[in-house]
């Protein structure tokens, strides 16, 4: 009931999206991505009391025995976790529209879609690994070692290899649909001489997706490092994901300034993975884990804002990845 219960907020929060709030296509300003990411996280901390409430009742299952304060604890991390790397993902959507010349006002047409996507998948990939937690605790050393491979990855890798229009998944799909250049209001698909095409919005959508899955890779297994009881890490993962779409309005415009964030999800993925290979033998007590998220989140956004930098245009070439 517990889980029907959440999942139908959801559905109701994301139409009222789409058919209330963003009925009309238009371009999101940043006032309107502020009040709708103030919201978004609003209501995923307000979320917390319903945690504690649901652990301290009895009303979900505990396979993991957690008390009600700890639940609160691991959802709050798991959640700041998810957000932060959520963050990484704004820089590889901005790429992506800017290359496909998608108006700001179609934007969030796509991104609803896309976020609509992303939870079905996310849900499966949560229960799939939390599953494999369970049935083979060796599976932790494994996610481990693939955190420190992903955050070196991360700290090492160029930032101007991604292009979407010559990555394999444009090719792929140029394959499967004619691709036209020109855009048709939200259309995803247009049909013109009997001949059904994709527009750009369709193209840009699909290799949202796939990139949201690829994040997905790292996402899950940072949270199953914090707790692998599947409503926290299926309400911490879905609410962070709702919230995605305001904060890109917001952050997207604020790149440039976020140069060094790069630096905190490196820190971030590193530290988790550390946890996860040492867990069997080190308890790293849940406030030390939120407290070290914290940090790094705050020290990659002070050194943004404080270190001063050349006023340098943010193109695809110069975000990072």
């Amino acid at each position: 009931m517990v889980w029907g219960i959440f999942i139908a907020f959801v559905l109701v929060m994301l139409f009222l999206d789409l058919a209330v709030f963003n009925k009309k296509a238009h371009e999101i300003k940043t006032k309107e991505a502020t009040i709708f990411t103030v919201i978004w996280v609003s209501i995923a901390l307000l979320f917390s009391g319903v945690i504690y409430w649901l652990f301290s009742t009895g009303l979900v299952e505990n396979p993991t025995q957690l008390s009600p304060k700890t639940a609160v604890l691991k959802y709050i991390t798991g959640y700041l976790i998810e957000l932060s790397l959520s963050i990484d993902n704004v820089f590889v959507i901005a790429v992506i529209f800017s290359s496909f010349a998608i108006p700001a006002k179609y934007q969030h047409r796509v991104l609803f879609w896309g976020i609509l996507g992303a939870i079905i998948f996310r849900a499966l990939m949560i229960v799939f690994g939390v599953a494999l937690i369970n049935k083979f605790e060796w599976i932790i050393y494994v996610f481990g070692v693939f955190l420190l491979y992903t955050a070196y990855k991360m700290a090492t890798s160029s930032d101007t290899d991604f292009d979407p229009k010559h990555s394999k998944v444009y090719k792929f799909i140029r394959k499967i649909f004619p691709v036209t250049q020109k855009i048709e209001g939200e259309k995803f698909f247009i049909k013109r001489m009997g001949i059904k095409a994709a527009t750009p919005l369709f193209v840009a959508l699909l290799i949202i997706e796939l990139t949201d899955i690829l994040f997905a890779l790292d996402s899950i297994p940072a949270i199953l490092a914090i707790t692998a009881d599947p409503f926290i890490v299926f309400s911490s993962n879905i609410l962070a994901i709702l919230g995605l779409r305001s904060m890109y309005f917001l952050i997207s415009r604020m790149l440039q300034k976020f140069r060094y964030i790069n630096y905190s999800l490196v820190a971030i993925l590193s530290f988790v993975g550390i946890k996860m290979l040492i867990s069997h033998h080190v308890e790293i007590p849940e406030w030390l884990s939120l407290a070290v998220i914290g940090v790094a989140l705050l020290a990659g956004i002070l050194a943004s804002i404080y270190i001063p930098t050349s006023e340098e245009p943010v193109t695809k070439d110069n975000l990072p990845k």
